[in-house]
């Protein structure tokens, strides 16, 4: 009877000291153990862990991305141009151990991110003009600007996920005179590439001229060949022909050039000594 009355005290009591000395890290989580304050041990995998009870503290810090948004800042660029800056960095507790080391808490690394991410992009952003950062390179430049801040964000335990603007606006004062000078500047590459069109244009138009004059000079010389070597068959024929008859090839070439000449209804006269005339008179 006295035994089944302690056994339920002897349950709570260990119910406690398992409570007490014993601490369970969760698969997102990381954690520190620290041993009257000063930290001794890092865990970075889920399971149980057992601790030395009201000597050891445990600090817990959360796996997951944490998204830090930065205050804006005002950056010169490289063509000294003022430009506020709105930006924002993915990140992690990468080594607890170091990160409870350094910064401690997660304020802390907030300030420090602050430091190091304002120094790199005021850095990157003066290498470049106004018009890079918020068209042409800002993708080339933030990919630039994460790189070098992770490396020293490791120092601190903590890895950098990206980093990435969110908005890039210039002083209220500055904006129609540096927008008038952005329109100037498109407006001059239109131009530009419009009169390259046109040079282009005419590039392609002498070039279509000189193959039309080398295709109709080489027909050409084609049509004077046949007609060179229907001429000299012609000329051939009507030698033959005139070797065989030699007047009656006289009196057709006669009635040929009647036939060119004179048109339909024209009256003619010949004479009686005319060979046609003769010809017909005599019957031969």
């Amino acid at each position: 009877m006295k035994i089944a009355s302690i056994v339920p005290i002897i349950l709570i009591v260990l119910f406690g000291v398992y409570k007490v000395a014993t601490f369970t890290v969760q698969i997102d989580q990381s954690a520190v153990l620290t041993l009257l304050g000063k930290p001794v041990k890092e865990y970075t995998t889920p399971g149980l862990r057992f601790k030395i009870p009201f000597a050891h503290s445990v600090v817990y810090f959360s796996k997951k991305l944490i998204e830090y948004d930065a205050p804006p800042s005002e950056i010169i660029t490289n063509d000294k141009k003022n430009l506020v800056i709105d930006n924002f960095c993915r990140w992690k507790v990468a080594e607890p151990l170091k990160f409870y080391l350094t910064v401690k808490s997660y304020g802390q690394a907030f300030n420090r991110l602050d430091d190091i991410i304002y120094s790199e992009m005021r850095n990157e952003l003066g290498k470049h003009t106004l018009l890079e950062v918020v068209s042409e390179n800002r993708q080339k430049i933030m990919d630039n600007v994460t790189i070098l801040t992770k490396k020293k964000a490791l120092e601190y335990g903590i890895e950098i996920y990206d980093v990435r603007i969110k908005r890039a606006d210039l002083p209220v004062q500055n904006e129609k005179a540096v927008y008038a000078r952005m329109k100037a500047e498109r407006e001059r590459i239109a131009k530009q590439y419009r009169s390259e069109g046109r040079e282009k244009a005419q590039v392609i138009k002498a070039t279509t001229e000189k193959e039309k004059a080398i295709i109709l000079a080489n027909a050409y010389k084609k049509v004077q060949e046949i007609k060179g070597k229907t001429d000299a068959q012609v000329i051939d024929i009507y030698a033959k022909a005139y070797s065989k008859d030699a007047s009656f090839f006289e009196f057709y070439k006669s009635l040929s050039v009647y036939e060119n000449v004179l048109t339909t209804g024209t009256e003619f006269f010949l004479s009686t000594n005319n060979n046609i005339f003769k010809v017909l008179e005599s019957g031969k």
